[in-house]
């Protein structure tokens, strides 16, 4: 039976609580060391939520934080990346990517002389390898890496995280877990292990396991996207503008 998915936008101060209790719960299906009260504090923080259904259930969600900031003394667009998780029967599907692009292209259009920038902290080598699904490069990178957005990341980080970042790993490392992933999830099957990006995202963050979290920069701009993803951005952007 072939599921069907629909994914809407959220503010967080209109979701309703029974919403972010099942956010909640996800949440802890896929995460060790945290707790409701850790997931509701980082959530306040945020924005927006992209909710995922599938037959009128909550089956997984994304957050994010819209804000701009000056770099190298211009000003610059930030898409600030919080959680996001999927119920295990459910990865495949590609509704929540789609919303996701959808959503940049609206940001974008709504600055768009703006240059615009995703900013996320990477629990997981499945999120890390995510990245090149919609970008081409970004910082770091196992082949192409864009060396010239390490100093916004350490900008970024920096500001928000203080000491607990260390700008020459890349890496947050908090003085215990926030969060980090299941073993079950955490694990790198061995077919995974053939693949670059995961084997490069071990090297960059080998702490992944207690809670460390690799600090990663990706330029959300038309040259830099993927073929699917820059169709997506391009007639969101051209839709919102007409």
């Amino acid at each position: 039976m072939e599921h069907r998915y629909e994914s809407a936008v959220v503010c967080i101060e209109a979701l309703a609580d029974k919403v972010i209790q099942t956010m909640a719960s996800l949440y802890l299906d896929n995460f060790n060391g945290t707790s409701e009260a850790t997931f509701r504090s980082d959530l306040v923080e945020k924005d927006e939520a992209i909710l995922l259904y599938c037959e009128g259930h909550l089956v997984g969600f994304t957050t994010l934080k819209i804000f701009q900031t000056a770099w190298n003394d211009s000003p610059v667009h930030i898409v600030y990346s919080g959680d996001t998780i999927v119920s295990q029967m459910h990865w495949g599907q590609q509704e929540l990517a789609f919303a996701w692009i959808s959503r940049i292209g609206e940001i974008k259009r709504s600055a768009p002389d703006l240059p615009l920038f995703w900013f996320l902290l990477v629990k997981g080598h499945r999120t890390f390898k995510y990245l090149s699904v919609f970008g081409k490069s970004f910082f770091p990178h196992w082949i192409a890496p864009r060396e010239d957005l390490k100093s916004l990341a350490d900008q970024l980080a920096g500001a928000k995280f203080g000491s607990d970042y260390d700008p020459i790993a890349g890496v947050v490392r908090f003085s215990a877990s926030r969060g980090h992933l299941k073993a079950v999830i955490a694990d790198p099957s061995p077919e995974e292990m053939t693949k670059a990006a995961t084997r490069y995202f071990l090297l960059k963050n080998p702490g992944y396991r207690i809670g460390h979290e690799l600090v990663c920069i990706c330029e959300l701009e038309l040259f830099n996207m993927k073929p699917l993803t820059a169709r997506i951005f391009q007639r969101t952007a051209e839709a919102v503008r007409s």
